[in-house]
């Protein structure tokens, strides 16, 4: 092919096409093309597994978190280190050996016959057979639909893996991983079908959502309204960055009385709510803003960072000795923290160099956002919402929330909510949420006029907000006077989109761009079915679904 690569999975892809020279994000022509191959070894693999499970045959639980590993390591932003992809691959094929020798013999697609080549030059060459692009008479729709069932998959891996690693883990999800790669494989299955599949991704992105928030709030307590100061405090510190709960608290753990303070950074933040992790006097604080501001953020720290999960840019040479990953994530020269055979995780190195290093030299005056805001802790305010909106004190719900990104255009989402008038409330989680989360909202009827509340994830949150709030009224969630706003950059925000979708939730606007690899007909159909939109301006959005409420 004349592309060195191709990629269009998040949304700053290369003039909104895909990348084919090198990632917008950071990866190299060899860190795609190898990923292309894992996922295509992926695929062979859940050819083997989807026979067996449809026999009712047990799959080993270690090929189910490989599965969804090697599936959360491609997602956008999580690891560049070429040694990883080869030991994944690597793998993989002794686990296709193994499933193919279980299941049953008859004719399967190309990815399942394939065998893996012995050398990382051959990989590469065999890399090519496994892209987006590489059929070019396969049917736009088709690659299309194949394409968003993949992307929310990787999406689902993120939330199942940080599930797992507490202990929690669903069979309707460990067997989706297998049923939806079979599907991106099968040439039998028509649009309709295709269209079902994608549904059904929906569906499991809300149970693995529903599991997350089952293991984070059994194992943290539910989140509590708290003021998170967002100013450093003298001392060594660490900072936490990512969205995994377990490796902040064994962090926690392991520097408790040390005379380190400990910071959330990006989707940590929510961290700060649950009391679980609350209790610990030396988790002083937020630091920072979004992920894509981070090069420039940890540039001159006197302290580390610990990445756990997906959102890691290029290490600039200034902070690479002081950054550190875990989990799947990773880049080449940048030391990682295994976890050990008894789920736990060593942070004796990290801990040193922060001590080493110093830390803040004074403090800064405190400033402080509050978090908090989860389904248990909104609802308990359920009476007090109900009778503010019948008595006319509050006229609207807008949920403005998702990733936030680096290209020109998320100001849309800080003017949206600037402009939201005084009498309504904003509902915001993920990342998208720094665009604003530091302005100063007030409070409408008693309440807070911003409510975080929480993670990506927490978009499980907001549903179970929205369809109680529907109950009360007695009414469906589309009948709400509640407008949701989103912004995405990465597969995690497919699946919660496509979970929301598979809910029936409709009139969603969506930026601050298209997904790339949506058809012009898919998109007509999520147009026609939904009545989802591309975002336009903050006044003539916020004109529109005002203009609803009053009309409704």
């Amino acid at each position: 092919m004349e592309n060195s690569m191709f990629c269009y999975q998040c949304e700053q892809t290369f003039g909104g096409k895909g990348c084919t020279k090198s990632g917008v994000c950071g990866k190299t022509p060899e860190i795609a093309n190898l990923q292309d191959l894992l996922i295509y070894q992926l695929k062979g693999i859940s050819c083997y597994a989807k026979e067996l499970i449809d026999q009712q045959k047990p799959i080993d639980q270690k090929v189910v978190k490989f599965v969804e590993d090697s599936l959360f390591t491609t997602l956008t932003n999580v690891n560049f280190d070429v040694d990883v992809h080869l030991h994944l691959l690597q793998e993989s094929q002794k686990i296709k050996e193994t499933l193919r020798s279980q299941a049953p013999q008859k004719s399967y697609p190309d990815a399942a016959t394939y065998d893996l080549s012995d050398t990382k030059e051959a990989m590469l060459k065999d890399s090519e057979k496994a892209g987006i692009m590489y059929d070019q008479t396969l049917d736009a729709d088709i690659r299309s639909l194949r394409s968003t069932i993949l992307y929310g998959l990787k999406g689902i891996s993120a939330y199942g893996h940080q599930a797992r690693f507490i202990n929690f883990r669903s069979e309707l999800v460990d067997h989706f991983y297998f049923q939806g790669l079979e599907a991106t494989t099968n040439d039998q299955l028509t649009l309709d079908e295709l269209i079902r599949m994608t549904m059904r991704a929906g569906n499991i992105s809300v149970e693995v959502m529903r599991l997350l928030d089952e293991a984070n709030t059994t194992r943290f307590d539910h989140p509590s309204p708290h003021s998170v100061n967002v100013n450093p405090k003298k001392g060594p510190f660490i900072i936490v960055s990512g969205h995994d709960l377990r490796d902040l608290e064994l962090l926690l753990e392991q520097t408790n009385g040390k005379g380190i303070n400990i910071y959330t950074h990006g989707e940590m933040l929510p961290a700060h709510g649950y009391p679980g992790l609350k209790k610990y006097p030396h988790l002083v604080g937020n630091f920072g803003s979004a992920w894509q501001n981070q090069q420039k953020e940890f540039d001159s720290l006197p302290g580390c960072i610990l990445m756990t999960t997906n959102c890691l840019m290029r290490p600039r040479e200034t902070y690479r000795d002081r950054i550190f990953t875990t989990n799947v994530v990773g880049w080449e020269g940048v030391r990682n923290i295994k976890v050990s055979a008894d789920g736990t995780k060593d942070f004796s190195e990290i801990i040193a160099r922060a001590l080493e290093l110093g830390g803040f030299a004074d403090d800064q005056e405190a400033q402080e956002i509050l978090v908090g805001f989860g389904h248990h802790a909104t609802l308990s305010h359920a009476e007090t919402i109900v009778k503010a909106v019948k008595e006319g004190k509050v006229n609207h719900f807008f949920l403005i929330g998702g990733c936030d990104g680096a290209r020109p255009g998320r100001n849309y989402y800080t003017e949206f909510a600037k402009q939201v008038p005084q009498d309504c409330i904003i509902l915001t989680l993920a990342c998208g949420k720094y665009r604003f989360n530091k302005l100063d909202f007030g409070t409408v009827a008693g309440l807070p006029r911003l409510l975080d509340i929480g993670q990506c994830n927490d978009a499980y949150s907001a549903v179970r907000i929205a369809t109680a709030l529907a109950d009360a009224f007695d009414t469906d969630v589309n009948s709400l006077p509640l407008s949701i706003v989103l912004s995405w950059y990465e597969q995690k925000a497919v699946a919660d989109l496509l979970a929301l979708l598979s809910l029936g939730i409709k009139g969603m606007l969506l930026g601050p761009s298209l997904p790339a690899f949506l058809s012009p007909n898919v998109l007509q159909y999520l147009v026609e079915t939904f009545d989802i939109k591309p975002i336009s301006t903050p006044e003539d959005d916020l004109k529109s679904f005002l203009k609803q409420t009053v009309t409704a």
